[in-house]
């Protein structure tokens, strides 16, 4: 077996702080709820820029306090619909997201279910593509194989 120091693959960079991960996460699901308020009709947002920094702010909390209890609760119908379901759960969460941020004076709107879900739709497609290129979610591949020299 070859000694894994000499493999021709780099050794993997070393970890962000945590600090530098949360605001790329921020900053990333900022961009993903402006790409769903650009792409997704019946979602509107009006007001400065800074303010969309802030629905993303909400609609994390909601997702690591609410989407745990809520997938623990629809447990048997998310797996009924092979994972489909995290989809109606995002709808969910971004109404609610938006009905917070119309009590924090924020004008972002949702028109219905709909626009919640493909917006949530676009929402998690931008946020996992951004999180790949910029190096947050690392996938490694590692090829194993036999001692004996067969194929």
């Amino acid at each position: 077996m070859q000694d894994p120091s000499q493999t021709p693959y780099p050794p993997p960079s070393p970890p962000r702080p945590d600090w530098q991960r949360l605001l790329l996460r921020w900053l990333i699901s900022s961009l993903g709820i402006f790409a769903a308020v650009w792409l997704v009709p019946g979602i509107q947002f009006s007001g400065p820029g800074w303010h969309i920094g802030i629905v993303a702010l909400v609609f994390g909390l909601l997702n690591a306090l609410l989407r745990p209890l809520i997938l623990l609760l629809t447990c048997p119908l998310v797996i009924l619909t092979l994972g489909l379901f995290g989809l109606v759960i995002n709808a969910l969460l971004l109404g609610l997201t938006s009905a917070l941020a119309d009590q924090l004076g924020i004008s972002f709107h949702i028109t219905g279910f709909w626009p919640a879900f493909w917006g949530g739709l676009v929402i998690s497609l931008v946020t996992t593509t951004l999180s790949l290129l910029a190096g947050d979610t690392q996938i490694r591949v590692i090829n194993v194989r036999p001692e004996d020299g067969t194929k």
